[in-house]
């Protein structure tokens, strides 16, 4: 009986062995299900790709050697086709920017139907609402006073990039400031930084010509005094005048030791000579509109250097672009009929 006994119990647990593992096997037959039906969707694909090639190669079979390119290749699979497609779009895209379809929406205030004789452009930096201050009580017009200045046909603004943290406290003083004051260009796609000036005059001419239509597009350094009626006077002098690159000409050394002042890392592009090409002072350039439109155009592929006047300066050389040098332009001269002056 015993002996019975014990028979049962052994079968009993051989009985039920089957039915515990039965789930774990139902999960790795779906598995190998999912697995199989992956590798022949690539196969399958694959084969659709190795038909093609094939075709294209009987196509080419009466040529010599049989091989085929690279370019055979990508036009077989379409992807030639999705290349020229981007090229084009790339052609229509600067086309339509060079029509002046391609308009800045940004509401940074003023009229964009409106034509301007002049835009001044102030560059300043996050601790230099003092030294603005000073400017809006001196030679800028400020509230009213700046509003009139617009119906004259000349706008002025500070212009300023973003902090490197967005929408940290350096930002939301500059947008509280603005909200008070409504003098600003604030450039977006800029990061504020003594390092970045030279692309912050990118930024600046491409989104001021979006922005207004003006004869003139003026940069200045926040270290010098204005005298605006006679900057306005002199403009009006040149009204009609296109491709006018405008200030202080220099040249001068390049800086090939690094750690000193001016130290410009690509002195090696510069010649044996080691000398700048002829450019304005960075302390004040003057643009006509069609050379701003030029900068805005091209700025994906304008090369900038350490500096921002040698980089202004790099982009009008091989342009039609008419050189005008001016004393009255040297702000740091001793002249006494010069329209600017440190601060």
């Amino acid at each position: 009986m015993e002996n019975s006994s014990a028979t049962t119990k052994l079968d009993k647990r051989w009985r039920s062995k089957p039915l515990q593992n039965s789930r774990p096997s139902l999960v790795l037959a779906l598995f190998s299900c999912l697995a199989w039906l992956y590798v022949a969707g690539r196969l399958w694909q694959d084969a659709e790709n190795r038909i093609l090639l094939a075709n294209l190669l009987r196509m080419h079979s009466a040529q010599r050697p049989r091989i085929l390119t690279v370019e055979d290749k990508l036009a077989a699979l379409g992807c030639k086709d999705l290349e020229r497609k981007i090229v084009d779009v790339e052609m229509e895209l600067t086309l339509a920017k060079s029509q002046g379809y391609l308009r800045n929406k940004l509401s940074l205030g003023g009229s964009s139907s409106q034509k301007f004789l002049a835009v001044i452009g102030v560059y300043t930096g996050f601790g230099s609402r003092l030294k603005r201050n000073q400017f809006r009580g001196s030679w800028m017009p400020r509230g009213d006073a700046l509003k009139k200045l617009e119906e004259r046909g000349v706008v002025i603004r500070f212009v300023i990039g973003r902090s490197a943290n967005r929408g940290d406290s350096l930002d939301r003083n500059v947008d509280d400031e603005n909200r008070l004051t409504k003098d600003f260009l604030i450039l977006e796609d800029h990061e504020e930084a003594q390092e970045e000036l030279p692309k912050k005059a990118k930024f600046f001419f491409s989104t001021a010509v979006q922005k207004w239509d003006a004869e003139f597009f003026v940069k200045i350094d926040d270290n010098l005094n204005l005298d605006l009626e006679a900057l306005i006077d002199f403009l009006k002098h040149r009204h009609g005048q296109d491709s006018a690159y405008i200030g202080c000409m220099k040249s001068g050394d390049v800086i090939t030791e690094e750690g000193r002042q001016w130290y410009e890392p690509e002195w090696w592009k510069f010649g044996d000579e080691k000398s700048y090409f002829r450019h304005a002072g960075g302390s004040l350039i003057i643009l006509s509109k069609n050379l701003a439109q030029h900068i805005n155009i091209n700025s994906a592929s304008l090369k900038t250097y350490a500096h921002d006047d040698i980089s202004v300066g790099s982009w009008m050389i091989g342009l039609q672009a008419t050189y005008i040098d001016d004393n009255r332009l040297c702000c740091l001269g001793i002249k006494q009929d010069k329209l600017c002056s440190l601060a």
